[in-house]
């Protein structure tokens, strides 16, 4: 899987929304401002999230973004693909077209490696991450943090 920075600030930005949702729907000045990630990019990520069922928004005074379903029921792998990453890890196509029409030599190699990286994903739910003490420390330091 090719995790670039949108798929990683995807990821950051969807577990900064499940760590604060206790409260209500979680503003994106909110995580931008906890997360240090532009406004404008995190509102190109969540139109994508929202379009693929990771997140709902609601309208208005108090609005915002929370997640659609359970912490338990959203992968790592499902937030990447909702924000239109590939899980290849080079771009040998599934096809086998890697080099013009034929296969390259390593081929299998890498389809393999990025099977093994999906599932290790697809294995990594919310609320895994949201249980590690890393994320509860960083949780409470950036409570104090407050924008509406």
């Amino acid at each position: 899987m090719r995790l670039t920075t949108k798929g990683r600030y995807a990821v950051t930005a969807v577990l900064d929304l499940a760590l604060h949702q206790d409260k209500g729907p979680v503003s994106l000045a909110a995580i931008s401002e906890r997360q240090h990630i532009s406004l404008s990019y995190l509102e190109q990520l969540f139109a994508k999230l929202r379009r693929n069922h990771i997140v709902s928004s609601t309208r208005g005074p108090g609005g915002g973004y929370s997640l659609t379903n359970h912490v338990d029921d959203v992968s790592v792998s499902d937030i990447i693909l909702a924000v239109d990453e590939a899980c290849n890890v080079v771009d040998c196509g599934d096809d086998g077209s890697c080099h013009g029409g034929y296969q390259c030599l390593t081929h299998d190699l890498w389809q393999e490696l990025s099977k093994e990286i999906r599932t290790f994903l697809d294995g990594i739910t919310l609320s895994e991450i949201m249980r590690s003490d890393t994320a509860q420390s960083l949780k409470s330091l950036q409570s104090e943090v407050t924008v509406q």
